[in-house]
Parts: structure tokens; sequence; C-alpha cells
């Protein structure tokens, strides 16, 4: 086992001019600080990290396994063709609120929506991001440059305060071909903030999770179930 530790400053070096651009639309500031390209570090990991590393596995610190890691990193070879990262669905209403302006002169939309049918945004706390793919993929690097965050921006009428989440969350809506979803029992978010906050009507259809729990996410601080 080799553990390799990263100079959090030496990548944020890297980082600022790659992410510099989206960060005043998915940022908590406004404006645009240096210290905050680091929640952008799994946008550009490909861009960063060395060229034999090819497959990553990135996971907030607020999570309790039910299973082995390994299972996860098996969810590698069920990615389709021309996907780049796989991650979970957001379990709640977030995204809903979000793109309000875009969902109201949209009334058709699936954005915002919940799942199965809907696109209710993705949840960063677990990330498989494929380097090799991510660094081939056409498309995803285009998605990066700042004229296309501006354009994409613009046409959801979108402002993040979450960071890469918010970035993933407005590309999966445009070009969800770039993304594997995992299940939820692989990030079963715990927090219910939205559920009190203007949405307990439609809370339990973004919230619902079938399956064993293999991860659990104890976001916004909630406490994670006793084994």
């Amino acid at each position: 086992c080799q553990v390799i530790v990263h100079d959090v400053n030496e990548l944020t070096e890297k980082l600022f001019p790659i992410v510099e651009a989206m960060q005043k639309h998915f940022s908590a500031g406004s404006g645009t600080y240096y210290s905050d390209s680091i929640f952008f570090l799994s946008v550009a990991m490909h861009r960063i990290m060395p060229k034999e590393i090819t497959q990553i596995i990135q996971v907030d610190l607020d999570l309790k396994y039910k299973t082995n890691i390994q299972d996860l990193f098996d969810e590698f070879d069920n990615f389709p063709e021309g996907a780049v990262i796989g991650i979970a669905r957001e379990m709640q209403p977030v995204y809903r609120h979000t793109f309000w302006q875009y969902r109201r002169e949209n009334p058709q939309t699936k954005v915002g929506e919940p799942p199965p049918d809907g696109l209710p945004g993705f949840n960063s706390g677990v990330l498989l991001l494929n380097l090799e793919a991510m660094r081939q993929s056409k498309l995803y690097n285009q998605l990066l440059e700042p004229t296309m965050v501006q354009k994409l921006t613009e046409k959801y009428h979108f402002k993040g305060h979450l960071g890469d989440q918010d970035f993933f969350t407005m590309v999966g809506m445009e070009h969800p071909e770039l993304f594997h979803v995992l299940d939820c029992t692989w990030n079963r978010q715990l927090c219910t903030w939205w559920r009190d906050h203007g949405y307990s009507d439609v809370f339990d259809q973004y919230f619902q999770c079938e399956g064993e729990v293999r991860i659990y996410h104890g976001n916004c601080n909630t406490p994670i179930p006793e084994d």
C-alpha cells in the first residue's frame, strides 16, 4: 500500500487558472477566491494528476462504509461508452430550487424533477473519476472552457454555491452521457434540510432509496446510524 500526500497549496496553484471562470457561478462567496479552487479539484483532476494515474475515487469525509471500497472501484467496469465520471443523484430537491427560473420557462422539463424519470442533479460526496477517459473526452474538456461554462449558466439561469457538484449537475442536464449514475445505495445522503424549507410535499420523492445501503453520507452534519 503506497500513500502519497499532496500539498494543498500546490494543487490550488495548478487548479486556479483552470477553474477560475466557473468559481463565480458555483461558489458560496461572491467573486472568485483563490482558496475556493480546491472545491473544484474533481473537475480538473485529470489535468493535475500524473498521467500514470488513470482512475481515482474521491470521497467526502462524512461517510460511513458498509461494504468493501473495492466493490465501489468495480463500478468503473460499468461505465458506458463516453462516460467519464461515476456519481450518484442528489437526494434532496436542492436543484428543483436552483433551477426555478429555467423550470418556470420550460414547464415540461425534466430538469430538477425527482427520479426515476426526472433529472434531480448530482451529489459529489462519492465520485468515480476515470481520469484517462476525462483526458480523452473532447466534449468534457470543451465544457471546462470559460465560454462554455458561461453559455450553460446563461441557458439554465444557474447560480450555485456547491462547487464541483453544481458544475457536474449543470453539465449533466445538457450531457447526461458523460456520467455513469451510481445507485443511491453508494451515496445514501441523510440530510433533510430541504424538507423543512418549503419542499415537504415532494421531499420523499427525492429522498427515498431502495436497497441495502453500502455508503452512508451524513451531509449537513446529519448523524449517521449506528450499526
